[in-house]
């Protein structure tokens, strides 16, 4: 049996009820054109709703959230997150030969119970959501089984994340061998724990060279063919080439988001553009692992092409963390480091590209990604007065060049708190981190029983 979400709440101010409230005095970024940026401004939420942006908003009594001294802003959008293996980070040694990231998945992977996801998962957005991420997009390769499925979503509507569980296959499929699409089809049938947080969609394996070696392309074909039927968006990993290969089979689409943008032709951005696909980039995992072998990040060739596209952490056990903000530096790195002023990457694209363009990947930017009226109570709460970040003139370049995970005061996803000070207000993160402690080691005993 899993164990239930804690309710211990380990902030000692009270928290604003859900039906009604005000963040009052903060330095609002809305990532809105038409709105822009608001100094000293008002939020005013109601049922998860954001009903006003403005100065003086609420009425006498009504519960506030202060914000004074600090950055309001959407929540951070990760289009591409393989939660499942978040407590490997403690087995994960880099790239190394042989406890490097890819082992180490392959090896251990296929030993997962449903329990050893579901703790995971639950590790990785413990720390997600206290690093200001509110939406994910959980890449699962390793969905071993219709119980594993329903562990992974159990264990995201527990952590009240909004996001998108994309289904996969389990770490030992054989390559010419299909995934479960009868249970895919299961799962959409009867639903989401919670419809108006959690949505479905598919993962499928690349049909070009990889660490798991290329999947016929027959099996993509109907493998993608039969996710279409059902509806649902597709991702995919891309490897030099396979823009092509998914072009030839008439397998490129606005459905489709590809993952890791190296290795693209000019002639391959055109067909990228063309049919609408999006890119993920995860830059962290993309310099520290892929730029030896598959060559650049490719950002600025995909927006010269208007490609859509969206930033992700990939793995936090590859990565060793979940910090988001490190993410959009590290795009601005690689992109210094090859065009250094000639083409300058501003830091409010990278805010975009971590907030509304993520919410446009994922399908969600009519509810969230931007603070305007009638959208969705998707907030976070940067500090500006901390050491690390103050002084504060510009908001948005302290959140690029200085902010950490540990600057985010206060998370709300759809309009419930979350985090307050710093802290989970719904969930015992000491019980989550010791259950996803007892699962890696249960797991290396299996492991070593079994070589």
């Amino acid at each position: 049996m899993f164990k239930n979400a804690s309710s211990a709440n380990v902030t000692k101010q009270p928290l604003p009820g859900e039906a009604e409230f005000v963040i009052r005095g903060g330095h609002v970024l809305t990532m809105d054109a038409t709105l822009g940026d608001l100094p000293e401004a008002d939020v005013h939420v109601v049922d998860g709703e954001i009903v006003d942006i403005g100065v003086g908003l609420g009425k006498p009594g009504m519960a506030e959230i202060d914000a004074r001294g600090m950055i309001v802003m959407p929540g951070l959008v990760d289009t591409h997150w393989h939660l499942w293996n978040s407590s490997l980070r403690a087995l994960v040694r880099g790239d190394d030969p042989e406890h490097g990231y890819f082992p180490t998945t392959l090896q251990i992977g296929p030993f997962f119970s449903p329990e050893d996801s579901y703790h995971s998962i639950r590790l990785g957005l413990a720390e997600g959501l206290a690093s200001g991420i509110t939406t994910v997009n959980n890449w699962s390769h390793n969905t071993r089984s219709p119980q594993h499925a329903d562990a992974e979503l159990r264990a995201m509507h527990e952590m009240g994340v909004r996001g998108r569980f994309s289904y996969g296959w389990g770490q030992e499929l054989a390559l010419d061998q299909m995934m479960d699409l009868e249970d895919l089809a299961r799962v959409q049938r009867e639903g989401m724990p919670d419809s108006t947080l959690l949505t479905l969609g598919a993962a499928v394996r690349t049909p070009v060279s990889n660490p798991r070696g290329a999947v016929p392309i027959d099996v993509v074909k109907a493998e993608m063919a039969g996710i279409r039927a059902l509806g649902l968006p597709i991702t995919m990993h891309a490897r030099p080439g396979v823009v092509s290969v998914l072009a030839a089979e008439g397998l490129l689409g606005r459905d489709l988001q590809l993952v890791h943008p190296q290795g693209v032709s000019p002639d391959e951005a055109k067909l990228l553009a063309a049919s609408g696909t999006s890119f993920s980039c995860s830059p962290v995992i993309e310099m520290h692992y892929a730029q030896a072998t598959r060559g650049e990040i490719q950002f600025q060739e995909l927006m010269d092409h208007r490609v859509q596209q969206s930033l992700s952490v990939d793995s936090s056990a590859a990565s060793a963390n979940a910090d988001y903000f490190s993410c959009m530096r590290a795009l601005l790195w690689s992109h210094k480091q090859r065009f250094g002023s000639t083409v300058p990457l501003p830091p409010r694209r990278l805010l975009e590209l971590a907030t509304i363009d993520g919410a446009r990947d994922l399908g969600l930017d009519a509810r969230i990604g931007s603070l305007v009226p009638g959208k969705r109570a998707d907030i976070i709460l940067v500090r500006t007065t901390d050491a690390n970040v103050a002084p504060v003139i510009d908001p948005v370049h302290a959140l690029v060049y200085s902010a950490q995970p540990s600057n985010v005061d206060t998370v709300l996803v759809d309009g419930r708190v979350l985090v307050r000070n710093g802290c989970h207000t719904r969930v015992d993160v000491s019980a989550i981190v010791s259950d996803a402690a007892a699962s890696i080691q249960g797991l290396r005993h299996r492991f070593a029983r079994a070589a």
